[in-house]
């Protein structure tokens, strides 16, 4: 064979080499493309499908489900609601290190340890313009003076949820909690703060005694009760429907929703005085929606949605616009907006510092018995 045969044949072989290798690195390209593309579908795709979720730590019957998937339709977003049974529950959690809440609803005295303990984060008032609706008479309470950490949620008083059927004459005393006559038929307010403060002012003391001898008095007084109570209880609604108890220390608005299920149950606050509170929301330090947190509390005090929340709750509203959109017996409720006669008898629940202890000290001996 000649050279230029020779040449001829090894062109013809790197032409078919060259064609080979471009089909098959276009192959690659392609299979390398299309993968690429599949990839992006999947995580834009597959994992945009997941919903931003708001965290709510609250009192039971505090979020009805028709508020809950009302936020969760309006800002596709998905919301989730734990319960707690009382303030300290709630302080214990979050101290305990619990870090997945971004909203949470302590009572009043409550906002005042976490503000004084740096546990809650300040509000963004520009993320909250629905604040105009709050009235003026819920705002700036010793609490919180200036609403930094905290917003309004519902108001209410503790007091003897009675069922008139079976208790006779009507309770108007927290001494009918002593009665023999009702052994076995009450329940007191699983709450330190709640059953040592009614007995004190039965006492004919202060609320927020932080007098060593008030204290022991309350607490020999609360032992010398537990052969009669039937138990302790923080959400009394479901025995005082089924009838396993005639009396029971309730806040007022477990009283009312009971009533709606058994229409001879009654309220009544003691003439030796209670608590009156103002249960709030927060927002945690440790939250990571607070954005979307101040996005719940603005929704909240749209007043047609205030509103539902006293419908639901039979706790006052704080939105004086929302009264607008109740039905008339719950704007003009005697129990839930009392006369200020009956208010002046009311005190606030307070934070009484180092005292806290001598507190709980009391309620876990009273436990004991």
């Amino acid at each position: 064979m000649c050279r230029s045969e020779t040449n001829y044949l090894m062109e013809q072989d790197m032409l078919d080499f060259s064609k080979t290798h471009s089909i098959w690195w276009n192959g690659v390209q392609r299979h390398f493309i299309i993968g690429f593309l599949l990839l992006i579908f999947c995580v834009s795709g597959c994992g945009g499908d997941k919903k931003q979720q708001l965290n709510i730590f609250t009192w039971a019957g505090y979020i009805s489900d028709e508020i809950r998937t009302g936020f969760e339709e309006e800002f596709d977003v998905k919301v989730g609601v734990d319960i707690f049974a009382k303030n300290e529950d709630l302080l214990a959690k979050l101290q305990a290190g619990a870090t997945g809440y971004d909203i949470i609803m302590p009572s009043d005295y409550m906002v005042s340890i976490m503000i004084k303990e740096d546990m809650l984060a300040e509000l963004n008032r520009d993320n909250i313009p629905n604040f105009q609706n709050i009235s003026p008479d819920f705002l700036g309470k010793y609490f919180d003076p200036e609403n930094k950490h905290s917003v309004p949620y519902t108001f209410g008083t503790a007091g003897i949820a009675y069922d008139s059927s079976v208790v006779s004459p009507a309770p108007d005393s927290w001494q009918v909690f002593w009665d023999e006559k009702y052994k076995n038929k009450f329940s007191m307010l699983d709450d330190e703060r709640e059953a040592i403060g009614a007995t004190l002012k039965l006492l004919g003391y202060s609320f927020n005694s932080t007098e060593p001898d008030q204290l022991r008095q309350a607490k020999e007084k609360l032992i010398e009760q537990k052969p009669f109570l039937k138990r302790y209880e923080s959400d009394p609604r479901d025995i005082l429907i089924s009838k396993e108890v005639a009396l029971a220390h309730s806040w007022s608005g477990d009283a009312f929703r009971a009533a709606e299920q058994l229409p001879t149950i009654r309220y009544v606050i003691p003439k030796e005085g209670s608590s009156q509170f103002i249960d709030t929301v927060c927002i945690p330090k440790t939250a990571q929606n607070k954005a979307l947190a101040e996005k719940f509390i603005n929704y909240l005090l749209r007043p047609e949605v205030n509103a539902k929340i006293t419908e639901f709750t039979k706790y006052g509203t704080c939105v004086p616009e929302a009264k607008k959109h109740l039905p008339e017996d719950l704007q003009k409720h005697e129990y839930i907006y009392p006369s200020a006669e009956r208010m002046e008898s009311l005190e606030w629940i307070r934070d009484p510092g180092d005292f806290m202890k001598e507190y709980s000290r009391a309620w876990d001996e009273i436990k004991a018995k």
